[in-house]
């Protein structure tokens, strides 16, 4: 998560009615008849050997284990480590700051310059998406290293990969250099457990310090389309500048032609320059305003289109020809003086107006990509692709990279509805309701490589209240949570899939935190399936659970929490972890939560961690392959008499013998720091 303020925008009046938009419906027939190659027909291809079968997984799981949970998602994922390959297989390592613990399922491919890894099609494809990782610049900065592409043994492309935004070092809110000192010698560090700037002698911390952040990724249109069991092969070519190329995965997926829209006022009318080499900002804004007028949609044609500040977006339909095909691509631009909300730097997005300014309605964008240029994390910056406050509005089939943010928005503000995007490669958070946000949904949208929340409601101040997240996919965020809720009323978080957080943080995430209102209503956490969830918390040295639930600022206790209908698969720790802050311990509770129908299939240690004060009840919550005694019950850790400071309640049903009559209601059987013991891969209940 992580926090803004809101952007100032500018009014803008409806005008009056022309004609104009007769020259945007020549300009986009001709778009549409010079690009429709890209798409291509289906290759006819003589005879070859027969490749390998393809192994498609969805968050590097058998598809079978997640059926109906996660975004749906045009593409075929392959873990590169499943692929053919002379290179070599690193991981799985879940400890952060390390490659393939920042990888999908916690594996990749390292290649040496002159290895290649091959993929065999699942199905007919014109375009892939390659995530990967390089080395750094020995000064920070990033580098860039060819990677040849090959299909059937001929070379269709040679793609230039780059770590300029990736590799980040040091404490929050993290640097881009490898060499520099600690950000904060007066915080407790877990390295030599002590306060460096406290400490006699200094210790000696080594650097780089705490890299991560290592991965990006690619996507290339083929120029025609493949056929299922045609081999893509990727390859590191001799004397490339990277000494080594890490291959985490290759997508696949069959791209349509470029989508037309003929009566609209098309940004090519208004001197928008789709080669990118002029700024297009002012024709866009010119388009915006010339559609107000006549009522019509803004077209944005195949193209590059570079944009490097906000564009005010209010009462506008903004329609692309689809992702792969336009694209809004900007800079950041570092600012003269800071401006009112504290931003040092601008860049590209698209913004509604602020809501202290009565914020926009009726903003509709579809069907583009928004390519960023953020490298560090500001958090008083307003470089986010999407943001400012939006009701009764869509946002879908946008295809996000390298903003700080996704998507912020700051309410108050209602009925936005979020669906079918993409959102790769953030410094910060994925998408992020932020202060009264109300009745709104984001579904089908998939999130990868976020470097914080991928998906957050935080009601600060102003609550949050009926919203929903539903069916998305969260993989990789590198630091918190997948899925976080702070604090609102009448929440959903139902049927989404999230895998593998790296580092402060887990899969699902209920905190009272960060200055958020109470949890009140109803919080329903149902359907959903974790992965490779419960990261190393560094400051509290312990694991946390699949799903971690967090009493900081107050109790939360006064919402009626049902968490129904869950997989945890393959925790790294718990799967369940109910905790307070050792400050508060003795001041805030954890109640009124109750779990039925869940499935836990693999734990590192216990179902259930209870470091709080409060109670829970259980049914129908089946468990094997547990790594530990099913719950470990350290309650407030006052250790009294009578038993835990937390009670569990038995509702039957509950199989695999982990919740044991001993253990009830509040049996004390508390081990701080229990021992791992990794449990087996995951398989059909």
């Amino acid at each position: 998560m992580s926090r803004m303020t809101t952007d100032a925008s500018v009014r803008a009046r409806r005008p009056r009615r022309t004609g104009l938009y007769a020259t945007a419906v020549a300009s986009v027939t001709a778009a549409a008849v010079g690009l429709g190659v890209l798409a291509g027909t289906p290759a006819v291809a003589g005879p070859r050997a027969a490749a390998p079968a393809p192994v498609v997984t969805r968050a590097a799981l058998d598809p079978a284990l997640v059926a109906g949970k996660g975004a749906k998602v045009a593409f075929a994922e392959q873990e590169a480590e499943n692929a053919v390959t002379d290179g070599t297989v690193i991981g799985p390592d879940r400890s952060a700051y390390t490659l393939p613990s920042e990888a999908s399922g916690r594996k990749a491919v390292k290649l040496a310059p002159g290895q290649h890894v091959e993929f065999t099609l699942p199905a007919s494809a014109n375009a892939i998406t390659v995530r990967y990782s390089i080395p750094d610049a020995p000064g920070g900065g990033g580098i860039t290293a060819p990677l040849d592409v090959s299909v059937n043994g001929a070379k269709r492309s040679t793609m230039t990969l780059t770590s300029q935004y990736a590799w980040l070092y040091n404490q929050y809110p993290f640097s881009n250099d490898p060499g520099a000192g600690l950000l904060h010698p007066d915080w407790w560090i877990t390295e030599c457990s002590c306060v460096p700037a406290e400490t006699t002698p200094a210790p000696v911390i080594d650097k780089p310090y705490r890299p991560s952040h290592f991965y990006d990724e690619q996507r290339l249109l083929l120029g025609r389309t493949y056929r299922a069991g045609d081999t893509v092969r990727l390859t590191v070519p001799a004397g490339s500048r990277a000494a080594w190329t890490a291959i985490d995965l290759l997508d696949s997926e069959l791209v349509g032609l470029p989508h037309v829209e003929l009566l609209a006022a098309n940004v090519w009318a208004f001197g928008a320059d789709p080669t990118g080499r002029r700024d297009a900002a002012d024709a866009i804004d010119k388009a915006i305003a010339f559609a107000r007028r006549t009522h019509l949609k803004v077209y944005i044609p195949p193209g590059t289109y570079r944009v490097d500040r906000h564009i005010v977006v209010d009462d506008v339909t903004i329609v692309g020809a689809g992702n792969w095909y336009t694209k809004i691509k900007g800079s950041e631009v570092a600012l003269d003086k800071p401006a009112a909300d504290g931003s040092v730097h601008t860049g590209v997005g698209f913004y509604g107006k602020s809501a202290a300014e009565g914020g926009s309605r009726n903003v509709h964008l579809s069907g583009f990509a928004i390519e960023g240029d953020v490298r560090e994390r500001v958090d008083t910056d307003q470089v986010n692709a999407i943001g400012g406050a939006m009701s009764d509005s869509t946002i879908e089939g946008l295809h996000i990279s390298h903003t700080k943010v996704g998507m912020w928005f700051d309410g108050p503000m209602k009925n936005l509805r979020i669906s079918g995007n993409i959102i790769v490669d953030q410094i910060a958070d994925a998408i992020n309701f932020h202060t009264g946000v109300t009745d709104s949904r984001v579904t089908d949208t998939f999130v990868r490589n976020s470097g914080d929340d991928g998906l957050a409601m935080w009601a600060e101040k102003t609550t949050n209240a009926r919203n929903t997240f539903a069916h998305n996919t969260v993989q990789t965020p590198v630091l918190a949570n997948g899925i976080a809720i702070y604090g609102g009323t009448d929440t959903t978080v139902s049927d989404n899939l999230v895998a593998d957080p790296v580092r402060e943080g887990s899969a699902l995430h209920i905190g009272s935190r960060f200055g958020a209102e109470p949890f009140a209503g109803k919080l329903n956490v149902t359907g959903n399936t974790t992965a490779r969830a419960g990261t190393y918390e560094l400051n509290w040295n312990i694991g946390l659970g699949a799903l971690w639930v967090y009493a900081l600022d107050r109790s939360i206790d006064a919402a009626d929490i049902r968490v129904t209908g869950n997989d945890f698969l393959d925790s790294t720790y718990n799967a369940i972890m109910l905790v307070s802050d050792w400050a508060v311990k003795d001041q805030y509770v954890i109640e009124n939560i109750h779990f039925k129908d869940i499935r836990v299939d693999g734990t590192g240690t216990s179902v259930l961690s209870a470091r709080a004060a409060g109670g829970a009840t259980f049914e129908n919550v089946d468990a094997r392959n547990v790594g530990a005694v099913g719950v470990n019950n350290c309650g407030s850790f006052n250790f009294p008499s009578t038993g835990s400071e937390f009670a569990l309640t038995d509702l039957g049903g509950n199989d695999g013998d982990w919740l044991a009559p001993w253990l009830l209601p509040n049996t004390i059987t508390c081990d701080d720091r229990p021992e791992v013991v990794p449990p087996p891969a995951p398989g059909a209940w």
